[in-house]
């Protein structure tokens, strides 16, 4: 019970009292609502713990306040050098040239987690980057509870379109009270909604555009609203025969029907800067050399066949770069998707978006190009780029966070390297090669001021 107690004041606030017994009420205990407990994410340190898909040997770390730290690097090099552990397996990564897509093929699952995990090579044929096809089956068919990382992005972007179609009902909203008041929008009409909203959404509008007034819209006939007797019975029957499918699923074995993919220049890296791959073309097993003039052969559409190596060449260039990059820690990927020609990433895309977008541009410095302006003009055809490319290829760069890296490639004068005979000196000819990098930021006005 509750009295109010009047003072010279005027009236206070109600004083709890207690029951008509004389207790006082007892404290209802209100449980906590129990949250979903979150599945645990993978520990991607641990997965991708090696760079390289190598094996690592280390030297015991030197510690001056322990003798025996000495006595184990003296006992690790000695064994190191007289039995050398090899860096590589038993059995090499296998791998084998398509023709159709122009890139190597790798089909045994052991060797696409090896090379995804120890360095990112690759991409799932039947997946946005990462070979997660079979989970996401297994997903869809019930067997596994946890998500995958597609159902996420699928999730995150739904929710982001819906922030924005009800941030434009809310501005279409405030438009249309301002018109009203101003008198320039009749009562009972509205502003037709975009073509992003949905469909029912965008009929409702229109019809009240049309002057269709609430009473006639409530006083549809029901045959509009509800559905049909017989399209229930048969969604019923379908969803059934689709329960049964997912019972008879679970007792089969489901194969996997993805395979990695590399591209020309992730492919040549594994098999002549680690020798950790081997590409048969034709089921033979191909050599470096052969393998340089085999997807030089196919770095152009339609492939053309050369007994020599251009030293302008789509493949080399591509690949200088990728080597290059590589060779300096940073895990590189195909850029296409921002219109570049590669994404440079940290450590990784599983731990953090690209850091920066790359851009090879030939440059043909050499003074044998300025002695035959007839080559240097034939070899620039197509090439050259104008400001107005620069600056849409830098806005989309950094509307996306990433800061566009001009990388300029010397080009060497053309020599007659043959590629039919398999002998090419590959590192002679890499080293004609140089690499300068260029960053690029784009200038906004209120930002950049000083």
């Amino acid at each position: 019970m509750t009295s109010k107690v009047e003072g010279a004041n005027g009236v206070v606030p109600p004083v709890i009292t207690g029951h008509e017994d004389g207790k006082l009420p007892e404290k209802v205990a209100v449980k906590p609502q129990e949250r979903t407990p979150r599945p645990k994410k993978p520990n991607y340190a641990q997965i991708h713990s090696h760079p390289l898909p190598l094996e690592i040997y280390p030297v015991p770390s030197f510690i001056p306040h322990n003798p025996l730290s000495v006595a184990r690097i003296i006992l690790t090099v000695v064994s190191q050098y007289f039995w050398p552990p090899s860096s590589h397996l038993p059995n090499l990564y296998k791998g084998y040239f398509s023709h159709d897509t122009q890139a190597v093929h790798i089909t045994d699952a052991v060797t696409i987690r090896a090379l995804w995990e120890q360095g990112f090579y690759g991409k799932g044929t039947l997946s946005r980057s990462e070979p997660r096809w079979l989970d996401q089956e297994k997903r869809r068919r019930g067997l596994i509870a946890f998500e995958t990382s597609e159902e996420v992005t699928r999730q995150r972007r739904e929710t982001r379109r819906q922030f924005k179609l009800e941030r434009a009902r809310k501005e279409r909203e405030t438009i249309e009270q301002q018109l009203k008041d101003e008198g320039k929008l009749p009562v009972g009409t509205h502003i037709p909604e975009s073509h992003d909203e949905s469909e029912l959404n965008g009929a409702a509008d229109a019809s009240i555009a049309n002057n269709v007034t609430l009473d006639s819209v409530v006083a549809l006939p029901s045959s509009t609203l509800l559905p049909d007797t017989e399209t229930v019975t048969t969604s019923t029957q379908d969803a059934a025969n689709v329960l049964d499918k997912a019972d008879e699923d679970l007792d089969e074995e489901i194969e996997d029907q993805e395979h990695l993919q590399l591209t020309c220049e992730e492919a040549f890296f594994l098999v002549y800067a680690l020798g950790a791959l081997e590409v048969s073309d034709k089921n033979s097993p191909m050599s470096s050399s052969k393998l340089m003039g085999l997807f030089a052969e196919h770095s152009t559409f339609p492939p053309g066949e050369s007994q020599y190596l251009q030293p302008d060449g789509a493949f080399l260039l591509k690949y200088v770069v990728y080597h290059h990059f590589r060779s300096l820690g940073w895990v590189v990927r195909p850029g296409v998707k921002f219109a570049v020609d590669y994404l440079l990433y940290n450590r990784g895309p599983v731990f953090s978006h690209a850091e920066f977008a790359v851009i090879i541009i030939p440059s043909y410095s050499d003074p044998y190009w300025s002695e035959h302006p007839d080559q240097k003009a034939a070899a620039q055809q197509g090439v050259e780029r104008d400001w107005w490319w620069l600056h849409r290829v830098n806005r989309v760069q950094t509307q996306v966070h990433k800061s566009l890296v001009l990388v300029y490639v010397d080009i060497p004068p053309p020599t007659q390297i043959e590629v039919a005979a398999g002998q090419t000196d590959i590192g002679k000819i890499l080293k004609q090669y140089k690499v300068r990098e260029f960053v690029l930021r784009r200038w906004i006005p209120n930002r950049n001021r000083d």
